[in-house]
């Protein structure tokens, strides 16, 4: 049962350790898969997937065939509510996308500034498993198309018939990545970091993923780039005592079925309403299909604190900083303004986090483990680079040669000093 506790009684920091939740030492581990994987390529992967899948696979990359077999056996309400959900998030993207800019001074005739080109490569993980995420797709490939990524791969892990979910390929199809891989897990990450026979390595890694391939990620990371290091599905619900007991109790689930090692949260100001939802939470799991992963997280994550104040619950939720932050209140644009630290928020009674999930439009590829309180979600930023750029005429250059050798003699760099310095002829 989900416990009741008290606001004062809290220890905050236990949230700021919850990243490696369960997961046990794995470094080694993915060490020696990503070993592996750089020696023998397309070999390990195969040996990899039979062991770990169950798929005795010839072939890593899916083939037009089965993508169009896929999209065919997908009925006709499922395919428009794939692209209406893909319409929204593009929607709301679009509005991430930058320019570059160019700063002229006609006295001087110097020219800075800065150009914002896409990645050329970039891997999306997209996990298996005990669920498939066609939403991940949509989510982590609509910014990258935007941002014009040219090559964009998904590495999926497939099932013991070698197949990859349907409902995944169909999202990869209306979303408009390029390749699908058949593999998973930490190898799956090492064979877009470092590339194989089969596989074309990549600039970026982005995706959610387990504990080996958030290790895997954070292996890699610096051969590529990486978008973030997800942990565990999180949420926090702030809600008064007006608020659904049976909302409040969904919305818990909804995040506790993901997974054993999910994190579950409800701060109300209200006692009765706290217990009302700790008996609806119970009433509730007893009919979830997933009861059992439900069940573990609840008990093993989840909490309802009791605080003072909804002033008061919004502190601590920056205190914990959750990747989900559902504000069920009578005033919640006017609470939202003191909440600093949270990947997505959810504002009003009517605001299931499911929307961010699916549907809404902003990203669902979030910073957990209290990392938002420095981190973003996901966004077309994420798919570009910046290069800065500088153009300088001799006269420009001779006015401010002085000051840049003065500052490369105070730091002791005097070949910094003299590369400006003899192009002005005044080297002393």
């Amino acid at each position: 049962m989900i416990p009741i506790l008290k606001a004062v009684d809290l220890q905050t920091e236990t949230f700021r350790s919850r990243r490696d939740a369960g997961a046990g030492n794995v470094t080694a581990t993915v060490t020696e898969i990503i070993r592996d994987v750089r020696e023998n390529g397309d070999a390990a992967l195969f040996a990899y997937t039979k062991r770990f899948d169950g798929a005795a696979l010839t072939e890593l990359t899916v083939s037009p065939e089965e993508t169009a077999a896929a999209i065919e056996a997908q009925d006709g309400e499922w395919m428009a509510i794939l692209h209406g959900a893909a319409a929204r998030i593009r929607r709301f993207h679009e509005r991430q996308r930058r320019q570059g800019f160019r700063l002229e001074d006609p006295e001087s005739g110097t020219v800075i500034g800065q150009r914002v080109t896409p990645l050329e490569r970039v891997g999306l993980y997209v996990p298996g498993g005990t669920a498939a995420y066609p939403s991940t797709v949509l989510m982590d490939a609509i910014p990258a198309k935007l941002a014009g990524v040219k090559e964009l791969a998904i590495a999926t892990p497939p099932g013991p018939d070698g197949k990859i979910s349907p409902a995944i390929l169909a999202a990869a199809h209306v979303a408009g990545v390029d390749r699908i891989y058949k593999m998973g897990g930490a190898q799956a990450i090492a064979a877009l970091a470092y590339g194989t026979e089969s596989v074309t390595r990549v600039d970026k890694i982005v995706g959610p993923g387990n504990a080996y391939v958030a290790e895997a990620k954070r292996q890699v990371f610096g051969i590529v780039d990486i978008d973030m290091i997800a942990g565990p599905s999180e949420i926090l619900i702030v809600a008064d005592g007006k608020s659904d007991p049976r909302h409040a109790a969904a919305d818990l689930l909804s995040q506790a079925e993901h997974d054993r090692n999910a994190c579950a949260i409800l701060i109300t100001d209200d006692p009765v309403f706290a217990a009302a939802v700790q008996r609806e939470t119970e009433r509730q799991l007893e009919s979830l299909p997933r009861a059992e992963i439900a069940r573990t997280s609840i008990d093993a994550q989840g909490k309802i604190i009791v605080a003072d104040s909804l002033t008061e619950a919004v502190a601590l939720a920056n205190e914990i900083a959750p990747e989900h932050l559902e504000l069920m209140t009578d005033e919640p644009f006017a609470l939202f303004e003191q909440v600093r630290h949270a990947g997505s928020v959810f504002l009003g009674r009517n605001c299931p986090e499911a929307l961010g999930d699916y549907y809404a439009g902003p990203n669902h590829t979030l910073p957990t483990s209290g990392t938002a309180r420095f981190s973003s979600p996901l966004s077309v930023d994420d798919f570009v680079k910046k290069t800065q750029f500088t153009y300088y005429t001799r006269e420009a250059l001779r006015q401010d040669a002085a000051s840049i050798a003065r500052f490369a003699r105070t730091e002791g760099l005097e070949a910094h000093a003299r590369s400006v310095l003899v192009r002005t002829e005044e080297e002393q």
